[in-house]
């Protein structure tokens, strides 16, 4: 098995203008894992290092696929299933990371989290504090059948499995006293880790794996549900505290440009309302049979929404990184954010996108107005949508110019 430097991207100008196609894109990453999968041992084993990472279906809940991964080669691999490391990866470095880790699949029942020796590997994987060795004997080669998906990170070449068997782990401790604490709901659980500092991506696979919640309420989640149910859980408790805190004084704009997406960050003085737009242009994942671009948004006021967010698990990732803001600032505000998507953005990579590149941008210094026809003169020279399109596609903003919102904003007719 290869080491893992041996993985990285030749960078030539050739490769990186293709890497801008995803049909090539797909097609490079494919042959490459191809190299393993044609060079399989007889046996179908492959033994690597895993990050640790698991991954749960959804596809004929509650009898799921519950798979862990790993990659065929040993070392440190933990940037493979981090996505608070990747900030300064570009697409083709993710997704030759994610790729790598080969899923095994063993069909499970949800509520079977700790009946058998594969629901215990899993809960291992999702305790673990470090790389774990393992070996997968897969049934038969494993496939690459390249799955991206706006929620979840991508993964690699997947197949049932026949066995496996998995070294000693270094456990988290705090994962291992939540796990412990069988009378504790997982919301409880879910705050208290992210308040010691556990990283979002770690307490998604905790939940995901059942390890967190009420005893007799514990069960496997599937993966993608698992992200956004962190994601929506952190930030409701963060923004019930911002509602209790005075009002921001000035209009701030924050700005980040990260993988061919630019982000805007409009906050306004006023009581807590969110509201994310999104602006697809044509050649990128959800617009390619259209030459228009796709404006879809969701939002909310002071109540919080009832149903899920229209625009799916990034409105909650964006969340979670606003009320981060709000909290350490001790405010509440009118917060809009502004999402162009570009045609380098050639495929999706997870909503780690949206929740890691609004905390970088966020951890930047706004620009402060006191006049909102100022910010919108200024954010018209970061974004290629008129702001027109963007109001006309906004309730908040609509409702605000209309005078249907009070704000502590001067607004110019």
């Amino acid at each position: 098995m290869q080491e893992i430097n041996d993985f990285d991207i030749v960078r030539s100008p050739i490769v990186y203008i293709n890497m801008r196609d995803p049909k090539f894109m797909k097609y490079y990453y494919k042959a490459k894992i191809d190299d393993i999968i044609n060079n399989f041992p007889q046996n179908n084993e492959i033994n690597g290092s895993s990050p640790p990472d698991i991954f749960i279906g959804s596809y004929g809940y509650p009898n799921v696929f519950i798979s862990p991964m790993i990659p065929p080669i040993h070392g440190n691999t933990e940037a493979f299933s981090m996505p608070e490391m990747w900030r300064n990866f570009d697409i083709p470095k993710i997704v030759e990371y994610r790729t790598l880790l080969m899923r095994g699949l063993y069909k499970s029942n949800v509520h079977n989290i700790e009946k058998g020796k594969v629901e215990d590997i899993i809960r291992d994987f999702a305790l673990a504090e470090k790389n774990v060795d393992a070996n997968i004997e897969f049934a038969r080669k494993p496939e690459l059948k390249v799955i991206f998906d706006e929620n979840s990170q991508p993964f690699g070449p997947s197949a049932l499995m026949k066995s496996i068997e998995s070294g000693n782990i270094t456990s988290n401790k705090d994962i291992e006293n939540a796990y412990s604490d069988i009378d504790m709901k997982s919301t409880t659980a879910m705050i208290e880790l992210y308040n010691k500092g556990v990283p979002i991506s770690k307490i998604q696979k905790a939940f995901s794996a059942g390890l967190l919640g009420l005893g007799k309420n514990r069960r496997f989640v599937p993966t993608r549900w698992s992200i956004t149910a962190v994601d929506d859980t952190i930030s409701k408790s963060k923004i019930n505290n911002a509602k209790e805190y005075e009002s921001i004084d000035s209009i701030q704009v924050y700005e980040n440009i990260a993988l061919d997406n630019r982000w805007i960050i409009l906050m306004m003085p006023g009581k807590w309302s969110f509201e994310v737009i999104e602006a697809w242009f044509p050649n990128t994942p959800w617009n390619t049979n259209s030459d228009k671009i796709s404006i879809y948004s969701s939002f909310e006021y002071f109540e919080g929404r009832k149903t899920y967010a229209e625009i799916g698990g990034g409105y909650y990732a964006s969340r979670l990184a606003v009320s981060e803001l709000l909290e350490k600032m001790k405010k509440q505000a009118i917060v809009i954010i502004f999402r162009e998507i570009h045609p380098g953005y050639t495929l999706p990579v997870g909503v780690w996108n949206v929740r890691e590149h609004v905390r970088e941008a966020l951890e930047k210094e706004p620009k402060r107005f006191d006049d909102i026809s100022n910010a919108f003169s200024h954010i018209k020279t970061k974004l290629d949508t008129p702001i027109a399109i963007w109001i006309g596609n906004s309730r908040i903003l609509k409702d605000m110019l209309s005078g249907k919102v009070k704000t502590g904003i001067k607004i110019n007719h």
